[in-house]
């Protein structure tokens, strides 16, 4: 079967201003499979290695919108794929649904050209053909069968037949990973043709990339090479690295475009650069860095020994680049960087090695990219040639006014070709942003006015998330919004987010300002802070103000005008904003008098970060607003009474500390989400919330005095995420059975929930009129959750954990810290989803059921009674551990198989590994070298070596004084860790050496002199460029390597380690000795390990 989208990267969503022409699918690859036989082995490789290629790849059931006829979404991925890969395996004609899926993908073939790879996995192709053996069992049964349409049958037998004509892999006497590496390459190659033969539009590309690759990126420039591209705004700079990045990418172990850097450090910042750098690299979608020192240590460390290709586009400054590539020896050997900036200077100044100074198009190019905007095809009509080639001339070779201008011109008449022309006359003298105007110029008025608000306003916005903000102004942005694309003014980029060429924005933003140049309160739209300071302290705003954006500087205090908002009649959009200092806020950044008089009743967006007043004006009418942002306010009452909100779709008061109360809200029928995290001063909710059929999220995460929700809530039947996390609630409404769309669901820290009396729950009669363990209550509750994902019932007292929690089929991350309960239920087993279990502090804890297969991570850190971890060695599951402070685990018998086991799993899956912790104090027999103390030396075999597994054996000694390091906040206590261990890679006793971080933890659960293993596995590919300069082979081909433990915290002590070496053939025979190996035919990692290190003896000693 098949369905789960990785995630996607510049090399799946080009975002020039070309993107909007070239026909692209949704995903690149649709992998269908049968999951009995190959979803844990040669499909999850397949898979991984498709994704660390950027390739967007459909698989599994994680992407598909719940609640949707699971079908027609599969169905429609097909559809939307370039390539279908077949996984034909023993079973696979055995699932009709696999069956279907063939038939619709050879249909897909024959109709629209998708591209069929075929793996014929441990089956032949002429059985698949001829239909013989248990294919030939299969569909016997499929005749058989009732249920099964006879003409179904027909278009199955046919479609397997025709794949079995399809050239493809056969995988019987070949190494597993040999052939994913075929089907890797070739869907590389063919890509990037696919992509070249379609975009048309990217004229002149072809001979700039080849004297990039041949001048600038060659292998004989020096094992790491910055490069920059430069050149004015719009004359292709980053069309051209993008380009660049399609083609070459796929070289490179890492690949990383990272888009608009300038932009996107003053919306974000770095730390979220960096995040997005390390997630490809990492594979996570959580990276847990907190400021910019931490990342920079996370990528050298990270990077270091890795071929890396990474695009940084738009860099204006030192910090970015100090950020994200410092040095050259943050990356390994052979890696290529490429900057993008209109600044030479800045790119020489800072080290880059080359800059490359991008030209403009010649007048064949020009005129080409010019007759595909105003033709549609790559040269003019014959009589509009002399025409196209004037304004070709005024576009100066320049892409970005090539493409504006022949949009502008296409599907017009002769006589308005001449009119533009002669508007373009009086322009010439004047710069390239009033040529652009002409096609601004060229907009109905509601088209002009969307173009302006993204310029000043929404540019960098998800298009989905200001929808109703669009469509409330009368936008329509559906249609308009395609007409600016198809105009070439903006581009829609990655995640839906919208984008506009800088030149544009630039070009937006000076019509406005030439509204009125020099008073800024006869402008419409104010963005630049020291003009919308200069207007609300000197009251000098007007009716002609639509929309205000201000971010105030950190420290600056100002005095604004009492009556700053009286004269702006027809302000839409308030968006005040010092999101990332909430406290300059709270001290009085801005200085109003005691209470505002006045905001304009046609406010769409409220968004006012630090509120400065106890309540709103009582003038204030906003029947129009649509989304009421004000976190860190003041505020203690929204209104009184039913206000007519008919459009409001979000409420955010986060952090609103005097919010007391929340208002009828029965005149916002349609609000969408209701956000009240950490209102402390919160007590009441409102019983009008039940009635709100749309909302599909309420967080009252961290409202301390709340305690009860109201009894109509389980009538939201759209609800898809509650946080009722750290509230006082002492019971749940009886209608909470009702929520079947729930998705997420967090009672984190309800304590008073041990305390729940069920004689409220009429729809519990067995268990009324008694006072009962809360799980009695959450067991009928979460019976009925079928759709939810995330569920989190972390220290809540509870005693014991329901059986109806295998109920929940869709569950991936289940949050059960610090409760009371002995054991979880048996059924456990059937949360078939479940990827993550958080168990830890749960002191009572004595055994786990047999785990789901698929569970990626275990984390049981203090369960100082945890007797039993069911995980068998011969087939899983292999998830990461973290089990310090469960001593008693200590007598497992199976812990060097099951330690074994994992390590076999993850080897073969190729990734770096960094996930055992576990109570033991001697080193596993199968670490071929081991030492007392903080490190091991070993001889290593250069040109064989594909890793190295690590073990050390740790104690903590003494415990430390918590009340020194940590903050008295108990949540931000449960995310320090006061205890970190790591370990370094030292070549030839050399100073230069490779660090990692291998764990870190927290020490409440830490026993004093109790042991722990942790075990680690570093994926060996090149070493750091210091270290290179130390990795010197002696006569017989070996290096001599120190591998070292140390340890940060007090009382830490490593006392053991050991070594094990992971060479070449292992990863080709791990795949065979797996589906053999079993508990009572242990298999030994490196079966030739010892006759190496004879052998280096003996050369020794020759």
């Amino acid at each position: 079967m098949a369905t789960q989208a990785t995630s996607s990267s510049p090399s799946s969503t080009y975002s020039s201003s070309s993107s909007s022409s070239c026909p692209r699918r949704k995903y690149d690859v649709f992998l269908s499979f049968c999951g009995v036989d190959t979803r844990m082995n040669f499909t999850d490789h397949l898979y991984t290695a498709l994704k660390q290629k950027s390739i967007i790849t459909f698989r599994d059931d994680e992407k598909l919108e719940q609640g949707k006829y699971i079908s027609s979404e599969l169905l429609k991925a097909i559809e939307e794929s370039k390539y279908a890969i077949i996984v034909l395996s023993t079973n696979y004609a055995s699932s009709r649904w696999c069956l279907i899926e063939l038939a619709k993908i050879v249909d897909c073939m024959k109709k629209t050209r998708l591209t069929i790879l075929p793996v014929f996995y441990h089956v032949d192709p002429s059985d698949v053909r001829n239909r013989r053996g248990t294919l030939a069992e299969a569909f016997a049964k499929h005749e058989k069968n009732t249920k099964v349409n006879t003409k179904d049958v027909q278009a199955w037998k046919a479609a397997l037949r025709d794949v079995g004509h399809i050239a493809g892999w056969h995988v019987h006497d070949r190494y597993e990973s040999k052939v994913i590496q075929e089907i890797i390459g070739r869907i590389c190659t063919e890509l990037y043709h696919k992509f070249s033969s379609v975009c048309e539009d990217l004229v002149g590309m072809d001979s700039r990339v080849e004297e990039m690759l041949s001048s600038y990126l060659g292998e004989g420039l020096g094992d790491v090479h910055f490069v920059g591209i430069c050149g004015i705004g719009g004359m292709g700079k980053t069309t051209l690295a993008q380009e660049i990045y399609r083609r070459i990418s796929g070289n490179f172990e890492v690949g990383k475009f990272i888009a608009n850097v300038r932009e996107e450090t003053k919306n974000k910042g770095l730390v979220s650069l960096q995040k997005q750098l390390l997630s490809k690299t990492l594979m996570e979608s959580e990276i847990n860095i907190s400021n910019v020192y931490e990342g920079i240590n996370a990528i050298r460390n990270t990077l270091c020994d890795k071929k890396v290709f990474i695009v940084l586009d738009d860099v204006d400054g030192e910090q970015q680049l100090e950020a994200l590539a410092g040095k050259h020896d943050w990356f390994g050997a052979g890696s290529r960087i490429i900057l993008t900036s209109r600044d030479s200077h800045f790119l020489q100044r800072n080290g880059v090695d080359d800059v490359y100074k991008i030209k403009g198009l010649n007048d064949n190019e020009a005129l080409k990219l010019f007759s595909l905007k105003a033709f549609h095809k790559p040269h003019p009509e014959e009589n509009f040639v002399n025409l196209s080639m004037v304004f070709v001339n005024y576009a100066k070779g320049l892409p970005l006014a090539l493409k504006v201008l022949g949009s502008l011109l296409f599907d017009k008449t002769k006589n308005e070709w001449k009119s533009a022309l002669n508007k373009l006359k009086a322009e010439f003298d004047k710069n390239i942003m009033n040529i652009l105007q002409i096609s601004f110029d060229g907009l109905e008025d509601t088209q002009k006015a969307l173009f302006l608000d993204i310029a000043c306003f929404f540019k960098g916005e998800n298009k989905d998330c200001i929808r109703d903000v669009l469509q409330s102004f009368g936008y329509h942005p559906d249609y308009n919004i395609g007409v600016l694309i198809d105009k070439s003014l903006i581009t829609i980029e990655g995640h839906e987010i919208l984008r506009m060429h800088d030149l544009l924005q630039d070009m937006g933003q000076e019509i406005v300002r030439r509204e009125s140049p020099r008073e800024p309160g006869g402008r419409s739209r104010l963005w630049i802070y020291k003009d919308v300071i200069r207007v609300l302290k000197n009251n000098t705003g007007t009716k002609a103000v639509e929309g205000i954006m201000l971010k105030v500087p950190i420290q600056k205090m100002e005095h604004l005008h009492a009556e700053a908002f009286s004269k702006m009649k027809n302000l839409r959009i308030l968006k005040i904003d010092n999101a990332k200092f909430p406290q300059d806020f709270i001290n009085g950044t801005m200085q109003l008098p005691k209470s505002l008089n006045y905001l304009s009743d046609e406010l769409r967006i409220m968004e006012w970060h630090g509120y400065p007043f106890k309540s709103m004006p009582t003038s204030f009418q906003p029947n129009k607003l649509v989304e009421l942002r004000m976190r860190w306010s003041r505020i203690k009452h929204l209104w009184k009474g039913i206000m007519d909100l008919d459009e409001l779709r979000l409420i955010d008061l986060s952090d609103s500390h005097n919010l007391i109360e929340m208002p009828d809200l029965s005149g916002a029928p349609k609000l969408k989400q209701l956000i009240l995290q950490h209102c402390i001063g919160l007590s009441k909710i409102h019983a009008s919330l039940g009635n709100l059929k749309y909302l599909i999220r309420l967080d009252l995460n961290g409202c301390k005095c709340l305690e009860s929700l109201p009894e109509n809530l389980g009538n939201i039947k759209g609800l898809e995420v509650l946080d009722v996390s750290e509230t006082a609630i002492t019971e749940l409404p009886s209608s909470f059975v009702l929520f079947k769309n729930l998705k997420v669901l967090s009672l984190h820290k309800c304590k008073g929930l041990s305390s729940i009396s069920s004689s409220k729950f009429i729809s519990f009669p067995l268990i009324q009129k008694r006072r009962v363990d809360p799980a009695d209550i959450l067991g009928r509750t979460l019976s009925n959750l079928w759709f939810l994902t995330q569920l989190n019932l972390s220290y809540c007292n509870l005693q014991a954990i329901p059986d109806s929690l295998g109920c929940l089929s869709s569950l991936k991350y289940l949050y059960l810290r610090g409760n009371n309960f002995v054991c979880l239920p048996e059924s456990t087993t059937q949360l078939s989803n479940l990827r993550d279990l958080s168990l830890r502090g749960c002191t009572h804890l004595r055994s786990l059921p047999e785990l789901p297969s698929n569970i990626e991570n275990i984390n049981a850190y203090g369960c100082a009674s945890l007797e039993i971890l069911p995980l068998r060695p011969e087939d899983g599951p292999y998830p990461d551990l973290f089990l310090i402070g469960c001593d008693k685990l200590i007598n497992n018998e199976d812990y060097d198989d099951m330690l074994l086991a994992n390590l076999r799993h993850r080897i073969i899956k190729g990734n770096p590994y960094y996930g055992i912790t576990i109570p033991g104090r001697e080193i596993p027999k199968w670490f071929g070298h081991q030492s007392e103390g903080t490190s091991v030396n070993l001889q290593v075999p250069s040109d064989k070596l594909k890793g190295i597994a690590l073990c050390a054996v740790f104690v903590l000694r003494q415990h430390h004084p918590l009340h020194q390091l940590l903050s008295e906040d108990e949540t931000i206590q449960e995310y320090i860790f006061t205890h970190h261990l790591s370990w370094y890679l030292k070549a030839n006793g050399n100073q230069s050496r490779q660090r990692v971080k291998c764990i870190s933890f927290w020490e409440q659960f830490g026993k004093i002199e109790s042991y722990y293993l942790c075990l680690d596995y570093y994926c060996y590919r090149s070493p750091t460029p210091k270290m290179k300069e130390n990795w010197i082979q002696d006569a017989n081909g070996f290096v001599q390597i120190e591998i070292g433990f140390e340890t940060y915290g007090p009382g830490l002590e490593v006392t053991k380690c050991g070594a094990h070496l992971i060479l070449e053939q292992d990863i080709e025979d791990l795949n065979q000795t797996m589906r053999g190996c079993s508990s009572s035919s242990r298999c030994s990692i490196t079966p030739y390990e010892d006759d190496l290190e004879d052998s280096a003896k003996d050369t020794k000693t020759k």
